[in-house]
C-alpha cells in the first residue's frame, strides 16, 4: 500500500514541477532570443539504510530547445539577431561571462552598452563603452560598433569596440536560472569571427505555445491521475482496516 502511496505522491508533485517548466515557457514565448526548456520525468530508486524497494519519480531538464526563433525586423540601429549559430558575450550579475540570444541593445546613463535585462554587452577588451553624447550608432554584420558623435558631421564616425561573438557547442552550454548561458567547465568562449549579425532585426524565442499548452494539458491529466491513485491507496487503507476488524 505504501509503496502505491509513494509513486502517486512522487509523481504527482513532480507533474507540478514539469507544468511549472511548461509554464515558464509559455510565459517567454514572446521575450526575444528565449530557449525553451526541456523537461523530462524517470524512475528513481531510492537508497537508505534498508534496501533499495522503493522507487520514486523525478522530473529533470536535460536541456534546452537551441532551434533558432523567428527573425523579426525593427529597423532599430541598437536592435541586432545571428544569423545562424553563435551568441553575444555579456557580463553576468556574478562578475562572469555568459551567453545570450538577446540582440534588443541599448545605451545606459553612462554610456555602457548593455542588454535589454541590462546585462554589460562584452567586447574584445571588456564591456563597451560609448563616447557621450552620441548621434549615431551603427553595428556591422561582424559586431564592430561605429559611433557618431553629437554635433560631429555625417562623415565623422569612429569605431569604438567589437562585440564579441561567440560560438562553443550546444553541448558544452548549460542555461542557468537567470536565464543566460554558460559554458559547462565555467571557462569563457573564445571570439569566432564566422558569427555573422542582421542589423536591424531581433531574434523571437522559439517556444510553440501551441506545443507548450498541449504539454501542460497531458501533465496536469497526469496530475489527476496521481491523485486517483492516492485516493484508491486510501481507500484499500481502509478496507483492509475493516477486515482486521472482522478478524479481530
Amino acid at each position: 500500500m505504501d509503496k502505491l502511496l509513494y509513486i502517486a505522491m512522487s509523481g504527482a508533485k513532480e507533474n507540478m514541477n514539469g507544468i511549472a517548466v511548461r509554464a515558464n515557457n509559455l510565459a517567454n514565448a514572446s521575450t526575444v532570443g528565449f530557449k525553451a526548456d526541456f523537461e523530462q520525468a524517470r524512475s528513481m530508486q531510492a537508497f537508505g539504510a534498508g534496501l533499495p524497494t522503493r522507487v520514486f519519480a523525478m522530473t529533470e531538464n536535460p536541456s534546452q530547445n537551441f532551434d533558432a526563433g523567428a527573425i523579426m525586423t525593427t529597423d532599430r540601429d541598437l536592435d541586432v539577431a545571428i544569423q545562424g549559430d553563435g551568441w553575444f558575450s555579456v557580463l553576468a550579475a556574478d562578475g562572469n561571462e555568459a551567453y545570450t540570444r538577446s540582440g534588443n541593445l541599448q545605451i545606459s546613463a553612462n554610456g555602457m552598452l548593455e542588454t535589454a535585462t541590462g546585462n554589460l554587452v562584452m567586447g574584445d577588451n571588456g564591456p563597451i563603452q560609448l563616447p557621450l553624447p552620441i548621434a549615431k550608432v551603427e553595428i556591422a554584420l561582424d559586431g564592430t560598433i561605429s559611433a557618431l558623435p553629437q554635433g560631429a558631421p555625417a562623415n565623422a564616425m569612429e569605431q569604438v569596440g567589437r562585440i564579441k561573438l561567440v560560438k562553443p557547442l550546444h553541448s558544452d552550454m548549460e542555461k542557468g536560472s537567470d536565464g543566460l548561458f554558460r559554458r559547462k567547465d565555467g571557462q569563457p568562449a573564445q571570439a569566432d569571427i564566422n558569427v555573422s549579425l542582421l542589423k536591424g532585426a531581433v531574434e523571437g524565442s522559439n517556444v510553440s505555445a501551441v506545443g507548450e499548452m498541449t504539454n501542460m494539458i497531458s501533465l496536469q491529466r497526469q496530475f489527476e491521475l496521481q491523485v486517483k491513485m492516492m485516493k484508491t491507496a486510501e481507500d484499500m487503507d481502509q478496507q483492509q482496516n475493516q477486515l482486521l476488524r472482522i478478524v479481530g
